[in-house]
């Protein structure tokens, strides 16, 4: 069954392998991607998505510019965790491709309109283009078929400040206005919430990558290795791989500068594979606000698991899944998508 969806993100190495993800699924449609300011500025958040199409060689996918800032807060960005183009180490030709004339907020309120109750949003980055998008359109949550969305931390350490994640952490205006704009929806049509007490055990290592590789007739053998030098790149034959690959290591020794160990946590692909199949997760209903004044707290996500604020849910958290089982999907989805775009050479 087709899954048309809105993706808006904030690409981002994760955001990248998102996109890559839903670009190899053929159940997916997307019919436009926004791009909003998070990891790094709108502008080269934008130019990633273009270049990924490009590399993809994806059809005529509109791509978006949206808020270059938060609703309220000023801009933070995070190129220590990304790198300098939000891409990690890899290095992607600049596109030709054109952004839509109509920006983020706009388009995400037109094709709802024009497609109500079929389409399933995905949002991997902060929330502020759509919540600019329900302030035009009161709507808009009820004209979605459903909403996923990456963010927020429950009973899980934070990895903004000890108790936010990141993409809450970044516009909590807009995260609390999105939230408070979804209450009451039946309950199998409440926001998924990936949050990183689920998207923090979906941890990629070097094997991950070296198998993507195999998967996609790369050679020589992908092998990433924790005492590699930083200066160390791909020689993949394999561009797909190659550039994933350079993008990946940088986030691997991010998380192991940061005594995480030498893997990735995919937040973002975990997200999009939820918006083309949820029953790879299982879910727990809640009422979720998001902390603004708090002097500590401020962007923490708050769940209501037992009605003591008698409010009506508003969010479906991601309670459990199969780590093993999605990285097995995904690596054979991005890699038969690798070896589709550029076939191994017949080798005697």
């Amino acid at each position: 069954m087709t899954v048309t969806l809105i993706v808006d993100v904030d690409t981002g190495i994760d955001d990248s392998l998102a996109l890559l993800y839903l670009l190899a699924s053929p159940e997916a449609e997307i019919l436009s991607i926004a791009s909003t300011a998070g990891n790094v500025p709108v502008n080269q958040v934008a130019a990633n998505n273009l270049a990924w199409l490009d590399l993809c060689d994806a059809g005529d996918i509109e791509v978006t510019l949206g808020a270059s800032a938060p609703l309220v807060a000023p801009l933070m960005t995070t190129e220590d965790t990304h790198g300098p183009q939000g891409i990690g180490y890899a290095e992607l030709p600049i596109s030709s491709r054109q952004l839509s004339d109509r920006d983020a907020a706009t388009a995400w309120v037109e094709l709802v309109r024009e497609r109500p109750g079929a389409i399933t949003g995905l949002v991997t980055g902060p929330l502020t283009n759509l919540a600019t998008a329900i302030r035009i359109e009161p709507e808009l949550p009820r004209l979605l078929k459903r909403l996923v969305l990456m963010g927020g931390a429950f009973q899980h350490p934070g990895n903004t400040t000890p108790t936010s994640e990141w993409n809450v952490a970044v516009d909590p205006e807009a995260a609390s206005e999105v939230f408070a704009a979804f209450s009451g929806l039946p309950e199998d049509r409440l926001p998924i919430v990936c949050a990183l007490d689920i998207t923090e055990t979906i941890e990629m290592y070097p094997d991950h990558i070296a198998r993507l590789a195999e998967r996609a007739g790369s050679v020589p053998p992908e092998l990433i290795s924790e005492s590699d030098l930083s200066t160390t790149r791909s020689n993949a034959s394999n561009p797909l791989v190659r550039h994933f690959s350079d993008a990946v290591r940088f986030y691997m020794e991010f998380h192991r500068d940061h005594d995480q160990g030498f893997l990735a946590h995919m937040h973002d692909p975990f997200a999009a594979a939820v918006a083309l199949d949820p029953t790879i997760a299982t879910y727990r209903a809640a009422t979720v606000d998001v902390e603004l004044d708090g002097t500590l707290t401020r962007g923490t996500t708050v769940a209501d698991w037992r009605g003591m604020w008698a409010r009506p849910h508003n969010a479906a958290v991601a309670a459990t899944t199969d780590p093993a089982a999605f990285f097995d999907d995904l690596i054979d989805r991005v890699g038969s998508l690798a070896a589709r775009l550029y076939p191994p050479h017949t080798r005697s």
